[in-house]
């Protein structure tokens, strides 16, 4: 008898373990819920664009990234355990986010932007990793970084973490509503909008002190997102903010080829709420650093890009340059091209432009290039109209439109 209890006590104990663990397995499970927020906030953070080099094989890692620094590539994302993050605990997967160290201690080089998802709590972390965990797992493993000496030792980057990287979650501002804290969040952190439109020392780190006042990025100048009057958002109101990420154009201005990208994978298809609560915040911005005082054109320099502009231009931005809005964008108050640095606007003239199409605005347009234009054509037209019809932006030079034509 007392055999045949130890017997039964040992199949209950084993019973009720097995059965703790079953529960403790169900209750670490992500619910649907916890897998939609992931999907919600995987493309806040536009994660695709970066890491689908293949479109047949989304977040499968690959894409050659430049810097000014050489080229890095993006990891595998998917849940293929030799070359994704099948294998990474739900630790592993905080760690990378939040201090850019991988699971087996390398470092991760700042064009990963976790001096951004540093600021991302916990459930949110999570939520992301929980959706990953859903896609199909691909073998794609990413190549080497092209960086130069000493640069391709990731253990620099332990001082440039002490220098520059400071770890920790946003404090919400209580002085504010939830939406306006919603937004910065959205902003600093999971849509990590400073990676393109602050400018960066020469180490590659944001300079704090003007954040969001435009950047070069890949050949492009990414323009300012605060309040100043002539190439910042200063005439743009929240809706117009809201309409531009949802849609890529608004009566202001279109997406460049840069932002159009980040418009078809990520802002066209966040939640309502989400895009209002970044147009909320960034209205809520001052002007940061000063615009550049402008000295006018000369006369001789307006009048030859005058007569450019007329002879290639106004068929589809009119003679005063009102353009026909959302499908040709206006030219008088543009603030893109009021920026102080012209390279966007003359890779534009250069190169031509294609209209991003969205569900809500699904009629396309395109600006032809004009190539053949000489240097010094290039910067006529592009100083007149910076300058014309009440517009102010420092004169263009033939030398910045030679760089403009290779920085790609």
């Amino acid at each position: 008898m007392r055999r045949r209890f130890r017997t039964t006590g040992a199949i209950l104990v084993a019973a009720l373990l097995c059965g703790a663990l079953a529960t403790r397995e169900c209750a670490a499970a992500p619910t649907d819920d916890v897998i939609a927020r992931g999907k919600a906030l995987t493309i806040a953070g536009d994660c695709a664009s970066c890491h689908t080099a293949d479109p047949a094989k989304p977040f499968a890692g690959g894409k050659r990234i430049d810097t000014p620094f050489g080229a890095v590539f993006s990891p595998n994302l998917t849940p293929d355990r030799d070359t994704g993050i099948g294998g990474w605990s739900d630790d592993d997967f905080l760690r990378a986010l939040r201090t850019g160290v991988a699971p087996s201690g390398a470092h991760y080089y700042p064009a990963f932007p976790y001096p951004n998802f540093t600021k991302l709590i916990r459930d949110d972390i999570l939520a992301i990793r929980a959706y990953l965990a859903t896609l199909a797992p691909v073998s794609n493993k990413a190549p080497p970084p092209e960086l130069p000496w000493p640069l391709n030792y990731r253990v620099l980057m332990r001082a440039w973490n002490a220098l520059f990287f400071t770890p920790g979650i946003i404090q919400p501002d209580q002085g504010k509503g939830a939406e306006w804290n919603r937004g910065r969040y959205l902003v600093e952190a999971l849509a990590h909008c400073g990676a393109c439109h602050t400018p960066k020392n020469a180490f590659g780190a944001d300079r704090r002190d003007q954040a969001l006042s435009g950047s070069m990025v890949q050949g492009m100048f990414a323009p300012r997102l605060d309040g100043a009057a002539r190439s910042g958002l200063k005439s743009w109101s929240a809706a117009d903010i809201a309409e531009y990420l949802q849609s890529g154009r608004n009566g202001h201005s279109h997406a460049g080829p840069l932002m159009s990208e980040v418009v078809l994978n990520s802002t066209s298809k966040m939640r309502d709420a989400d895009v209002r609560a970044i147009a909320v915040y960034l209205k809520s911005l001052p002007a940061g650093a000063p615009e550049p005082e402008v000295t006018p054109p000369s006369p001789a320099q307006m009048s030859d890009g005058e007569r450019i502009y007329r002879g290639a231009c106004i068929a589809c931005h009119e003679l005063d340059g009102s353009g026909a809005p959302r499908i040709y964008p206006p030219l008088p108050g543009n603030a893109n091209l009021q920026s102080a640095n012209p390279t966007s606007t003359l890779r534009i003239i250069l190169d031509g432009a294609q209209t991003v199409t969205t569900p809500r605005a699904p009629n396309g347009g395109s600006m032809p290039a004009y190539p053949k234009l000489t240097d010094q054509e290039v910067a006529d037209v592009a100083t007149y109209i910076r300058n014309a019809w009440g517009n102010a932006a420092p004169a263009v030079t033939a030398d910045e439109v030679a760089k403009a034509r290779t920085a790609k």
